[in-house]
């Protein structure tokens, strides 16, 4: 099946979303900061090679397949018929972006775009499996969410698969919306990553015999603090080209979604901070962090159709969802996820869909998936984007990394994690300078 094609872009707004787009690496780097920083200072280097290696990965499966599975409204999907009504299912495009006019197209800008978002997505389970996840898996790993879970879910919500069609075909607002990819980037990388933490098991140490939990504090508090600036900038990158690309809005559109993003990250992190230092008579410094970057992850979906009032309330919202969440996994659950990147991305990025079903404010001139709805039922849709992340793709995404675990076991030896990943899986150490292993360290 054959839809419609998209409008084309302008000039201004083809430069405007170049721009916007190379801004986006930032985020990825500063998520590979955050995940280091926060991880023990013998596995330093191992986290940002393995930050480098599955953007590799991600971005290499993703040309090689993934684009033929999501696709981009209006381009060839296969579809199935249910009472009477066409469902798209998955893209048809060709493999290796083959037939694809790399010329500034929409089609062309939102390719380059997603090689950059599943990257992102890709690098959010590397901070739940912090310490312990082999490198080698890490990226096989990463092959399964960019050539399969990543675009069938991105296909539903952005290629005008069956999510999208929620409007039309049922008359639920919309469809489903998500201009920046609360849902599509960040709420699939944070249950992959949540499937990763299940399947590695905690860290050694971490918890007593009796399940209480014991903090293993991260090595570099700067470097995750620094890389909040790094995201937010990448972050506005994102939520910008998105709105262009994915949602058709206009040039001067990008302006509300800076702001928006920038609230909500902002009103994530005083609420991170006012809840710790409450509760423990100071900010904690990673809390903080994960607030901050738990704020932009909410702002992704709706960041184009709230007024900044609601962004700030938004943003309040995921810091305080984002702060309990992680101490419910650690301390009740026994999830260990050094980065909190389940609470920040899983969480947030729910909390992001749930929230534009509630606070949008949708023109209705502004045509969306083929039609300009209003708002009414609108909470439906997002509900139902909600429904299938959890009931779905959560399940698919453990079930893939359970059957590559029984052939490829992804969890370090017990004396690899002993003595670090750095000089168990690199041979050499992020701090050549400093001591930070045990007098009992023995090489391989």
């Amino acid at each position: 099946m054959t839809q419609a094609p998209a409008p084309v872009l302008s000039e201004i707004t083809q430069a405007l979303c170049t721009a916007l787009i190379l801004m986006v690496p930032l985020a990825g780097a500063g998520l590979a900061l955050i995940h280091a920083g926060l991880g023990r200072s013998r596995s330093a280097a191992h986290a940002m090679l393995g930050a480098v290696c599955v953007i590799a990965v991600a971005v290499l499966a993703y040309f090689v397949c993934g684009w033929s599975w999501q696709g981009f409204s209006g381009g060839p999907a296969h579809v199935f018929t249910a009472s009477g009504k066409a469902w798209n299912w998955i893209g048809a495009e060709p493999f290796f972006l083959r037939g694809l006019p790399l010329d500034g197209s929409r089609a062309a800008l939102t390719a380059w775009l997603q090689m950059f978002s599943v990257g992102i997505a890709a690098l959010i389970p590397l901070g739940a499996g912090s310490d312990r996840w082999r490198l080698g898996a890490s990226c096989a790993s990463t092959a399964l969410l960019a050539g399969w879970t990543y675009p069938l879910f991105a296909h539903w919500v952005w290629g005008g698969g069956w999510l999208a069609q929620l409007g039309v075909n049922q008359g639920w607002g919309y469809g489903v919306l998500d201009a920046g990819g609360a849902g599509v980037i960040q709420t699939v990388g944070g249950l992959t990553a949540l499937s990763i933490a299940w399947i590695l098991g905690p860290r050694r140490g971490k918890y007593t015999a009796d399940g209480t939990p014991a903090a293993i504090p991260g090595h570099n508090a700067v470097l995750v603090l620094f890389a909040c600036f790094l995201t937010w900038l990448g972050w506005i990158g994102l939520n910008g080209s998105g709105s262009l690309l994915l949602i058709g809005g206009s040039a001067a559109s990008v302006t509300l979604v800076a702001v928006n993003t920038t609230l909500c990250a902002a009103a994530a992190a005083l609420a991170a901070a006012g809840i710790t230092r409450v509760r423990f008579g100071r900010p904690d410094a990673s809390l903080c962090a994960n607030g901050w970057t738990g704020g932009l992850v909410a702002s992704s979906a709706a960041c184009a159709f709230v007024n900044p009032a609601s962004a700030a309330i938004m943003g309040a919202i995921a810091g305080v969802l984002v702060t309990f969440s992680v101490e419910w996994l650690d301390a009740r659950r026994r999830v260990d996820d050094p980065a909190g990147s389940i609470s920040v991305h899983a969480v947030g990025g729910l909390w992001g869909l749930l929230a534009l079903g509630i606070f949008a404010r949708i023109p209705r001139d502004w045509v969306l998936n083929g039609m300009n709805a209003g708002n009414s039922s609108q909470w439906l849709a997002q509900l139902a984007g909600v429904a299938t992340l959890a009931g779905f793709v959560l399940p698919m995404t453990y079930s893939l990394n359970w059957l590559l675990n029984r052939f490829y076991p992804q969890r370090v030896s017990a004396e690899g994690e002993s003595h670090g990943l750095d000089l168990y899986e690199l041979g050499a150490g992020a701090y050549p300078e400093f001591v930070i292993h045990r007098e009992d360290f023995r090489p391989r």
